[in-house]
């Protein structure tokens, strides 16, 4: 399912124009007008354009654009998002300037469904795990002391202000620790591995019929957990309607079937089979360099 056709950046001329005639670039107080001037001259044509698919990959060396492009895409559509992101002051206004070819099947709906998700939201999950577990042990150990208080103490009702406190001794008294926490306490948050939970919040997040900008989503995953990613992804596209734009470095996420490929390192940007690129190259040449010790 494609629910935006393409997207393209400013040509030349409308950024050069935007910086002679706007006064605020002209001020001295701003370190840069990112992302202006960014991607000039990349493109094939007067400006950069990006055609679409089911499936799109953005790959290139650090600083090439992968996850500007990415959220340039996500504020231009006005999706949801949870962390924040590196912009600027003039970021809102090269927005303005972009474009988006948004297709009828982009309903409210899947509008509603879609958004960017980046290795920042992952790890602020996987900290909010942490910190809710750590708060249910606190509180454990606050109800464990609580328990012990009340199962020996020397209690007598002297007022209907002692009722609470009166109610905690018997809970206390009729049965065992673990059993008077549990019934007062959540249980932990099954824990497992970062990659395992950060598997598991992809799956969670990835619904049926969306667009998804995701920035990177190899990191905190091993090569196996990659590789149930890759397969995640695909049946999310050929029996659940989603479309994905992926930045990424992995060899298995630039593998996915049918994905179109832009090598934001080519002089202009260019489609190009994923076994081509640098960085797949790279992988090839260090098995080459050891095959031997493979066959051993």
């Amino acid at each position: 399912m494609v629910y935006v056709h393409s997207f393209s950046l400013p040509s030349e001329g409308q950024e050069l124009s935007f910086l002679a005639n706007n006064g605020e670039t002209k001020r001295t107080c701003y370190a840069s007008r990112y992302p202006f001037g960014l991607f000039l001259g990349r493109g094939k044509k007067p400006r950069l354009e990006l055609e679409l698919e089911p499936i799109t990959i953005l790959c290139g060396g650090n600083g090439s654009g992968k996850t500007t492009l990415l959220n340039l895409l996500g504020e231009k559509l006005e999706l949801q998002r949870g962390a924040v992101f590196n912009r600027s002051s003039f970021f809102s206004d090269y927005v303005e300037l972009c474009r988006a070819e948004v297709l009828p099947s982009m309903t409210a709906q899947v509008r509603a469904r879609s958004r960017v998700i980046t290795s920042d939201d992952v790890f602020d999950y996987l900290l909010d795990l942490r910190c809710m577990n750590e708060g249910i042990d606190t509180r454990r150990r606050e109800l464990l002391k609580e328990y012990t208080d009340a199962r020996y103490a020397d209690f007598q009702l002297h007022s209907l202000e002692d009722v609470d406190r009166l109610r905690q001794v018997v809970e206390a008294k009729r049965g065992t620790g673990s059993r008077y926490v549990n019934r007062q306490l959540m249980k932990d948050i099954p824990s497992q591995s970062n990659g395992e939970s950060a598997f598991l919040y992809f799956t969670r997040e990835i619904k049926e019929g969306g667009l998804y900008l995701l920035d990177e989503p190899e990191n905190s995953l091993s090569p196996k957990l990659q590789e149930d990613l890759m397969g995640f992804l695909e049946d999310s596209v050929r029996f659940y309607g989603c479309q994905f734009v992926i930045s990424t470095h992995s060899p298995f996420l630039l593998s996915l079937k049918g994905a179109q490929i832009y090598d934001l390192d080519a002089r202009p940007v260019a489609v190009c089979p994923w076994t081509e690129l640098e960085h797949v190259q790279a992988y090839y040449r260090l098995f080459q360099t050891h095959w031997k010790e493979f066959d051993d």
